[in-house]
């Protein structure tokens, strides 16, 4: 991997890690349109560390606050019943999903996955599952003619039973294409929470799993096309994006709805089903170097 292309990619990566597109689907894109070889499973888990300690550093205050007060709940010294120690148990039950899973298909991850048809076919399907989320979150947000607004919940009200369906959405991610936050998000809209309840807990809920995974990664950073340097420079590249996106979309979603997201989604996802089909792009270019 040349410096150029660890450059590109790692601003990909920094752009796409917080929007609902899915940041795996568009490393692997980007390599298969350039014509450089896939940067694999690794590269990504490893240059996600650099976008995760981005969301550490802007929700620094949260973060600290919740692993203190969870801290202070297994001590005795902060109720069970405090909101900011339970939000620290349900981080680790939203966890568990996508660590067994992880772990679990390790395998697929890592080869079938990448598989070009599959991640057009997830990039359409969970644009069109996003945008029956966005809308049912607006009609209630702003209700109609013959309906009143509707209450939607904020992470006051998250319970385990939310908390582990959250996890479950996270997991989908597994899969390029899905989007992690694209898929907790969707999940939090589909069990009633605001935009910006769904896109915290999203964040917050993907710090263990990603860190976990990008050290899990670390043994095989230097293996194949891809080496440390690149790697490395990448996931620096990938960090200052990554805050700079986190700070504009906190903002985007307090006023302006998903659909942005959904319709780019869906038409990402057809454009490569019609170059996949007429043999422009192979679904397996650039693997044979990954």
């Amino acid at each position: 991997m040349s410096w150029l292309e660890s450059f590109i990619l790692g601003l990909v990566q920094g752009l796409t890690e917080f929007l609902p597109i899915s940041s795996s689907a568009h490393l692997r894109l980007t390599a298969a349109f350039a014509g450089w070889h896939d940067p694999g499973a690794a590269f990504t888990a490893i240059t996600q560390i650099g976008t995760e300690t981005a969301v550490l550093i802007y929700f620094r205050k949260d973060i600290a606050r919740i692993v203190s007060a969870w801290f202070g709940s297994l001590l005795g010294k902060v109720p069970r019943s405090d909101h900011d120690a339970q939000m620290g148990w349900l981080v680790i039950v939203g966890s568990i999903p996508i660590g067994v899973l992880g772990v679990t298909f390790k395998d697929q991850i890592e080869g079938p996955f990448r598989d070009l048809r599959l991640i057009a076919t997830t990039l359409i399907v969970m644009g069109v599952v996003l945008g029956i989320a966005d809308r049912l979150a607006a009609r209630d947000e702003t209700g109609g003619r013959h309906r009143a607004v509707r209450h939607r919940k904020g992470l006051t009200e998250l319970g385990v039973k939310d908390g582990l369906i959250f996890g479950l959405c996270q997991a989908m991610a597994l899969i390029p294409g899905v989007s992690r936050s694209g898929a907790t998000i969707s999940g939090g809209l589909l069990m009633g929470y605001t935009r910006e309840a769904a896109a915290r807990y999203s964040f917050l809920l993907a710090i263990p799993a990603v860190l976990a995974s990008g050290v899990f990664e670390l043994k095989d950073a230097g293996e194949g096309h891809v080496s440390w340097g690149p790697t490395i420079f990448a996931t620096v590249i990938a960090f200052v994006v990554g805050y700079a996106v986190i700070a504009w979309f906190m903002k985007f979603i307090t006023t302006k709805s998903f659909m942005p997201f959904v319709y780019y989604r869906i038409l990402l996802g057809i454009v490569l089903v019609v170059l996949v089909s007429m043999g422009v792009l192979s679904p397996h270019a650039g693997e044979s170097g990954g």
